[in-house]
């Protein structure tokens, strides 16, 4: 989540100077495989055992808002909606229930969970380190000529964007690049930690995203932390980073008291 300041606004865009080329390659990028910020997705469901279609089905109706926070629901109410068994539910509910996304109670069914603004700074406590330490390992690693290519025209798109002032494709945009720095680090663990905070707090995520100043300044905080990664400064890319994700949340959770509907202060 990388917005600039809540007063900066008012920067004018620049004149839109697309091709239809360019806009058919921003639309086709997607985080990396190993990334930290995975948008939610039903390819390839039908063709999971019944269990994973049913945890990846109800996972993605959660995380798109589809049963918002509150939706109670029998465990023979979910097995309805998914046309599968009970047994492959109750797996998958205690899986939802272990990333924090549901409540189960047993005989009562489920309800989905909602979040606080605590739950979420909570939340940012943990995922804006791991993405700080990726950074950090990114640049001790070193990146190949492909990769920088790579995270170089990603950092072009978004600056484009940015001038256009198309913010949604822009948050896009900025998914991947942060997924990308995560996917290249090479720590597995880390990933799949990262991984589950984007889960958790992706409704959050996505309720603000066009709610977001014009990102003029983490354009320029991303051009210096590929610039540290570049040139192999692991301290600077990680200090860089860290700084960039501290304003971020600052950020975010200034637009979500904002708004208060759906996010309170505390519970």
């Amino acid at each position: 989540m990388s917005e600039m300041k809540p007063g900066d606004r008012d920067e004018a865009a620049a004149p839109r100077d697309d091709g239809a080329a360019d806009g058919a390659r921003q639309r086709r990028q997607q985080p990396a495989p190993g990334g930290s910020r995975p948008r939610p997705t039903l390819a390839g469901v039908a063709r999971m055992p019944a269990r994973d279609r049913a945890y990846h089905d109800l996972k993605f109706r959660i995380l798109e808002g589809r049963l918002p926070p509150g939706t109670k629901l029998l465990e023979a109410e979910v097995a309805s909606l998914l046309s599968l068994s009970r047994t492959p539910v109750r797996e998958a509910l205690i899986r939802l229930e272990e990333e924090d996304l549901v409540e189960v109670r047993p005989r009562h069914g489920i309800t989905v969970k909602s979040q606080s603004l605590d739950d979420l700074a909570q939340i940012y406590d943990v995922l804006s380190p791991l993405e700080v330490k990726a950074a950090g390992l990114l640049a001790r690693r070193g990146l190949g000529e492909d990769e920088t290519r790579r995270l170089a025209g990603l950092l072009d798109q978004m600056e484009r964007e940015t001038a256009r002032g198309d913010i949604v494709q822009w948050s896009h945009l900025d998914n991947v690049f942060h997924s990308e720095l995560v996917g290249l680090c090479g720590n597995r663990r880390l990933q799949g930690a990262l991984r589950l905070c984007w889960d958790q707090q992706y409704r959050a995520h996505m309720a603000i995203v066009k709610l977001r100043p014009r990102p003029t300044q983490s354009d320029r905080e991303h051009r210096a932390i590929f610039e540290a990664i570049r040139g192999r400064d692991e301290r600077l890319a990680t200090h860089l980073h860290a700084q960039h994700r501290e304003r971020a949340d600052r950020t975010a959770l200034f637009l979500l008291r904002r708004q208060a509907g759906g996010f309170p202060a505390g519970g």
